[in-house]
């Protein structure tokens, strides 16, 4: 890790002070990051999720990186989604087994302005998006009209306006978003998905757009829904996509969507919230499926789901540390914990409640770890009539975050071992409950419930417990 942070540094040095003698100059490689998940249907067999990490070249290159090479390289790959970077890549024969994809050592952005390794890329005000609805030339089918997807994304209640803006604490809309289409792409099906083999998404976009161009002001709109009438690959997917449409150039947030992609609410906001630059979330049980934790639509969009006749599976909450990485918390909602002390009394209200006067994140610092790596403390409750109606209960939950890691933040769950799916009693602390973190960095226990939340006390570190009469 040492190894990597000092070739961070020296790359920034090259970048910023041209004029210093730097070894082998011209490996250094700049441009803008793409980031693209792929999401499974919830029926498929495998529910691991690929992550597609492109460099798009300042010379218009689109090079392919080895997305854990990046990830580890990045230090904290998702701040960077879209932003204007440099790229040392690894050394070519110490990385034969990478032929394909690029194997990078270091990896640091280059405008000051793109230096937010630090702070949040707050998400701010209108984001709106286009819904451009494409059909394969050898397929007529129109699964949903033009007037459904227009519907979708207003500011109805249930609706994806309304989701985003009760999201983020009324920090964020879509408003302006609108729909086009249908629009006949120039190729059937098998020309975009091979037999058995991956979607050309580069493709579908450049074919979708273009055939979409004629009717719609791409420069109107931050994001991009691309609604196909057939099933792509394994996957729905959303992201990034660096490029110039109607004279804009700049990374737009982008979709890929199959007909069960849009027929429910839920997993086209979990797309839009990857065109955010959000990640996936995830419970602890250590497994390769990234769709364990129902708590936040970032990870579980169908379980604990509101249902709506039209709209299918409506999109539950993200986690509070998702909330607070674009932005939403305000800092007097926040309490970090780094200091030895017993906090007793502390008023958590729930993290769906928009006009809250109490706390509603708790971040409790690791001694000796990485700033990177910490614990995340809010309040889920079920509310009638809203996107959390259906979730599990009340409690409050935890989250081990490592933002390093492919999903930083995790459900802690205190069933041993952990559930596979966290909507289980372990991932829920309830009143008289209690939890102690691994090495005894702390103790947290829920006194009793609130108005619109829970009381809890937080021993830091656990051996002031017994100094204290704390349990």
């Amino acid at each position: 890790m040492l190894h990597r942070w000092i070739l961070s540094v020296v790359l920034l040095l090259c970048i910023v002070m041209p004029g210093l003698t730097c070894a082998a100059p011209d490996a250094l490689l700049r441009g803008h990051l793409e980031l693209v998940w792929g999401d499974a249907a919830p029926d498929a067999a495998d529910r691991t999720s690929p992550l597609l990490v492109t460099l798009v070249s300042d010379d218009g290159r689109r090079i392919a990186l080895d997305p854990e090479r990046a990830r580890l390289a990045a230090g904290d790959l998702y701040r960077l989604q879209g932003k204007h970077i440099a790229i040392m890549p690894a050394p070519t024969l110490a990385d034969k087994a990478y032929s394909e994809l690029l194997a990078v050592e270091s990896m640091v952005p280059i405008d000051p302005v793109d230096d937010s390794m630090n702070t949040p890329n707050a998400l701010i005000g209108t984001q709106a998006w286009v819904s451009i609805l494409c059909k394969f030339s050898d397929n007529t089918t129109e699964p949903k009209d033009l007037t459904y997807f227009g519907n979708m994304l207003s500011n109805q209640s249930g609706r994806l306006d309304d989701y985003w803006r009760t999201v983020s604490y009324g920090k964020v809309n879509v408003a302006g978003s609108a729909a086009y289409g249908w629009f006949v792409l120039p190729h059937p099906r098998a020309f975009y998905i091979p037999a058995n083999g991956s979607a050309n998404l580069t493709q579908l976009f450049t074919d979708c757009t273009a055939a979409a161009d004629s009717t719609v002001n791409f420069s109107l709109f931050v994001g991009i829904n691309q609604m196909f009438n057939d099933n792509l690959d394994c996957c729905a997917w959303g992201g990034s996509r660096y490029t110039t449409l109607d004279g804009k150039t700049g990374s737009w947030r982008v979709t890929w969507e199959p007909p069960w992609g849009y027929q429910n609410e839920a997993p086209l906001a979990h797309e839009m919230g990857h065109g955010f630059g959000l990640p996936h979330a995830n419970n602890s049980d250590r497994d390769t499926n990234p769709y364990d934790n129902p708590w936040d639509v970032m990870s579980d969009a169908w379980d604990n789901a509101v249902g709506d006749a039209t709209f299918g599976a409506q999109p539950k909450h993200i986690n509070i540390y998702h909330r607070d990485q674009l932005g939403w918390v305000d800092a007097a909602r926040k309490l970090t914990i780094s200091s030895n002390g017993l906090y007793s009394g502390l008023q958590l209200d729930r993290a769906s409640l928009a006009a809250s006067s109490h706390l509603q994140m708790i971040k409790l610092a690791i001694p000796g770890a990485a700033t990177t790596h910490y614990y995340v403390i809010e309040a889920r409750m079920k509310i009638a009539a809203s996107y959390e109606a259906a979730l599990a209960g009340n409690a409050v939950i935890i989250h081990e975050v490592d933002q390093t890691r492919s999903e930083p933040a995790w459900s802690v769950d205190a069933t041993v071992p952990p559930a596979d799916v966290s909507n289980d009693e372990g991932s829920m602390f309830k009143v008289g409950e209690s939890w102690v973190a691994p090495g005894n960095v702390f103790s947290v226990r829920v006194d009793s419930t609130a108005t619109d939340g829970f009381v809890v006390s937080i021993a830091y570190p656990v051996d002031l417990v017994f100094r204290s009469g704390f349990e």
